[in-house]
Order: C-alpha cells, then sequence, then structure tokens
C-alpha cells in the first residue's frame, strides 16, 4: 500500500530489435519512450505490434525492455468493452499496460520481455510491475489501483506463473468466487427490498428494511461497501484488492447490468441489420409509431 512517487523518466526509449539487416538500435535512457504501433486485423480482432521496444526501468527489477520479438501483439489495455468508460484502451496508462501485455503474455502466447539484470517476472510481480509503472506515467491513484485490482483477480483465475503452493492459490480462488456470489445474490435481495417485491429467492436485507426510498438507498450503499470489506477477510494476502474488487462490483452491480443489457441490445439489432434490413427498418417504425402514441398518451391525457 506503499504511495509510489511519480517518475516519468523510468519508462524511456527501447531501441529496436536485431534484424536480419542489423543489430537494432540500442535503448536509450536519455530519450523519451516512442510508441510505434503497427495495426494488424487477425481473424476480425484488431490487435497491434510495436515497431520500437519500450524500456522500463523498475524499482525492483532493473532495466525491462519490451518486446523481445518482432511477433509480439498487443490489444493495447486489455479491457472488457462494457469498462472502457471506466478505463479506456489508451491514454497515460497505455505504456504500462504495453510492458505488462509483454511480462504476462495471452493464454498460449509466450512472454515478450528481456530483464538486464536476467530475472523472471512471474505473474504477480508483473501485476505489482504494472502499478508501479502506472504511477509513473501519471495515471490517477485510483484508477491504477481499480486497473491492478483487476488483473489481479485475471492472475487468480489464470494462475499462469504465480509464485503460489496449490492450497493457497486455490484459497484465494475460493475466496474470489464467494465473494461475487455473495455480492450477487445480495445485490438481488437488495434490490427486490428496494422495490417492495418478494423476488424468488431474495432475503430481506435488515440495512434496508421498510424505510423511506432515500434511506434504503443509502443504506443499500453503506451495505455495498461494509460487506465487501468483511468478504475481503478471506482473500488473506491479497485482501487490498479483495476489498477493491468488492467495492467496485457492489457499488456498480446494477450500472453493469444496465450496461450489459444496452450492449445486448445493440449486438442484436447489429445481426438484425445484417441479416435484414427490412425487418430492422420495420422495427424501427414499430418503435417509433409506439413512442409517438404514448407520448401523445402520457401528454394530453
Amino acid at each position: 500500500m506503499t504511495q509510489v512517487v511519480q517518475q516519468p523518466r523510468r519508462f524511456y526509449d527501447g531501441g529496436t530489435l536485431p534484424t536480419g539487416d542489423g543489430p537494432g538500435e540500442p535503448p536509450d535512457p536519455a530519450t523519451d519512450p516512442r510508441i510505434v504501433l503497427e495495426r494488424h486485423s487477425e481473424e476480425g480482432v484488431e490487435t497491434f505490434a510495436l515497431a520500437r521496444r519500450l524500456a522500463y526501468l523498475d524499482r525492483h527489477l532493473g532495466e525491462l525492455l519490451v518486446p523481445a520479438r518482432a511477433d509480439f501483439r498487443t490489444d493495447l489495455t486489455s479491457v472488457p468493452a462494457l469498462f472502457t468508460w471506466l478505463v479506456p484502451k489508451t491514454g497515460a496508462h497505455l505504456p504500462a499496460a504495453l510492458l505488462h501485455d509483454a511480462l504476462v503474455a495471452g493464454r498460449g502466447d509466450p512472454t515478450s520481455y528481456v530483464s538486464t539484470e536476467g530475472l523472471v517476472v512471474d505473474r504477480v510481480e508483473a501485476d505489482r510491475v504494472f502499478r508501479d509503472a502506472m504511477a509513473d506515467t501519471g495515471t490517477g491513484v485510483v484508477r491504477r489501483w481499480i486497473v491492478w485490482t483487476a488483473v489481479t483477480v485475471a492472475t487468480i483465475v489464470v494462475g499462469r506463473s504465480v509464485p503460489w503452493s496449490r492450497a493457497r492459490h486455490w484459497s484465494y480462488r475460493v475466496a474470489a468466487a464467494v465473494t461475487i456470489a455473495s455480492i450477487v445474490y445480495l445485490g438481488y435481495s437488495a434490490t427486490s427490498d428496494l422495490f417492495d417485491r418478494s423476488w424468488a429467492g431474495a432475503v430481506d436485507v435488515p440495512w434496508m428494511g421498510e424505510r423511506p426510498w432515500w434511506a434504503e438507498v443509502a443504506g443499500g450503499f453503506a451495505g455495498a461497501v461494509v460487506l465487501p470489506l468483511a468478504l475481503s477477510l478471506l482473500w488473506g494476502r491479497l485482501r487490498t484488492a479483495g476489498a477493491i474488487a468488492g467495492v467496485m462490483l457492489a457499488v456498480l452491480l446494477h450500472v453493469t447490468v444496465g450496461l450489459a443489457l444496452i450492449a445486448a441490445t445493440y449486438v442484436l439489432l447489429e445481426r438484425l441489420a445484417r441479416r435484414s434490413s427490412l425487418a430492422a427498418w420495420a422495427l424501427a417504425a414499430v418503435v417509433v409509431v409506439g413512442s409517438l402514441v404514448l407520448f401523445a398518451a402520457l401528454s394530453l391525457g
């Protein structure tokens, strides 16, 4: 939890990879990093190659150079589309995201970094490097801890190249599963309570109860903070990640569900428009006419 002091000069130009035409350019700590991306489209998936290497001087590992091979590909900041409003694909954090991508690689892909001190970077250490590197790029404190939490949860789920015993790894997985399931279920029950409905399987939540709506909303928010903090104790040494993940999930649960419904509707409309433009126009006409009728009925009484 120690606050990292921003040091932008830890990022610098990493030169170029050696090729058949020459040894390439060496890193230059006196030169600002140059992020030169080459766009690729593979089976409809957009990825990027780095035309120049990126160098980072980590506080514990020393100099790290990425990528190590010309075939390295990145999707920039790996964030689900639903959450790009919170963490965009690019921005101040981009150099740190590119560094992290090369340190951890994807499923079935090898890592692509060079440690000039000959060190092997496990995934947990790579997540820590990512957090510190975001601080050096000027990324906000809240955003970098949220992003670190997200990659830590991914590390728990994926489980490759981690320094944990099998028992500890599974304890983290169980803690994450219990936290997510508990928050989703309690959020469902709290929503049922807020709308004064008895939904199937929902339980009464005492922090809301039969109170004015504003008091129930305030109680629901308090529960969305207190309960995840209690559940985070199950995460042991990763309790900080557990607390942040739990609170974010609880507070943004309804926002996420709403965005998911909007995104699903958009995808369905796109598919309908591709398959039958006539059906798409017919649906649009029904929506417009229905809206006009409803608007007139409600406005004119």
